[in-house]
């Protein structure tokens, strides 16, 4: 009887042996082919999402360029003499510019969308305080002007700051 356990036992365990080996084999193979699917999966995603994601970087460069004070006094001229009447007009066409592009946050990186309102804003309270010491709207766009020829812009950031984003996109 007991030859016959021994027996048994020579038999089996020469096959659980194996068993145990076919299946830790098989089971690290299938988890290697679901790990190369997921990256093959993102990689098809990043492939896929890249040319919308460089779209919404060229629309937010292309607001700042138009938010550049010094480009929009020239593309924007005054309806009246009053200063009042021209900074609301200018803050106006800010606002609606940067309502246009409000969905591209989604594509972009919260670093770039946060130096994109902030420039945003700093333009916006630099222009208010000229239009403070301004005593007309041609003085406020000449105010302007000699500001931001002593100083660079803030779009000039926020668009180096997208170039580099996109830089580190492709």
């Amino acid at each position: 009887m007991e030859d016959k356990i021994l027996e048994s036992i020579a038999y089996i365990l020469p096959a659980a042996v194996t068993g145990f080996v076919a299946y830790y084999m098989f089971n690290g193979f299938i988890n290697q082919q679901n790990s190369e699917k997921k990256l093959e999966l993102l990689a098809q995603r990043k492939k896929e999402s890249l040319p919308i994601k460089l779209q919404a970087y060229e629309r937010m460069l292309l607001f700042c360029e138009r938010i550049n004070p010094i480009k929009m006094l020239v593309r924007i001229q005054p309806i009246s003499e009053n200063t009042n009447d021209y900074l609301q007009l200018l803050i106006a066409n800010i606002e609606q510019e940067f309502e246009h592009n409000l969905v591209q946050q989604i594509y972009i990186s919260n670093d770039a969308w946060t130096a994109i309102v902030a420039t945003k804003r700093a333009i916006i309270t630099k222009l208010k305080q000229v239009a403070e010491t301004s005593n007309s709207a041609n003085d406020l766009r000449e105010n302007v002007l000699i500001d931001y020829s002593k100083t660079l812009p803030p779009t000039e950031t926020a668009i180096a700051f997208i170039k580099n984003e996109v830089k580190k996109l492709v």
